[in-house]
């Protein structure tokens, strides 16, 4: 042990040298793993879009729900984030995070959704709610999904 006064009070810390130092770390970049770009040392995707190509499940439920909004939404837009995608039409409406085995739909709304597919639902403000569904079969992209998002977008206009 050894007594450190850095940081303007005195305090006891226990040096621990068996342990190896940590790596460096290397700013910007991502350590490659077996020539996939989309992994980093740790196997982890690096970005939204990588995690649903990655994943087979997520990547029909995403192709299903692009042709749903895209094709029956005008002036919407696709903002890609590290983590995930949002869809603009002034504001987000819909966020899309990648999960394992498929996808959780952020519904942006002035209400809160009261059904047995809201995975969780969250009072963000006095008039909008983040109501949280997760998909995980391009055949769970139906018409009562379709309807809430269309209610989403119809808040934006």
């Amino acid at each position: 042990m050894a007594k450190s006064s850095k940081f303007g009070f005195t305090a006891w810390i226990d040096y621990k040298w068996d342990v190896p130092p940590r790596p460096a770390r290397q700013s910007g970049t991502a350590a490659v793993v077996s020539g996939d770009p989309r992994t980093y040392a740790g196997g982890m995707a690096r970005t939204a879009r990588e995690r649903i190509q990655g994943d087979p499940n997520a990547a029909t439920v995403y192709g299903s729900l692009m042709d749903h909004v895209f094709g029956g939404l005008e002036g919407c837009e696709l903002q890609e984030n590290a983590s995930s995608f949002h869809v603009l039409h002034g504001r987000a409406f819909l966020g899309i995070h990648p999960r394992r085995g498929g996808i959780l739909l952020n519904i942006v709304l002035d209400r809160e959704l009261t059904s047995d597919r809201v995975h969780k639902a969250e009072q963000v403000s006095a008039n909008r709610w983040h109501n949280e569904v997760i998909v995980k079969e391009p055949s769970g992209v139906d018409a009562e999904l379709l309807d809430w998002i269309r209610e989403g977008y119809g808040l934006t206009a």
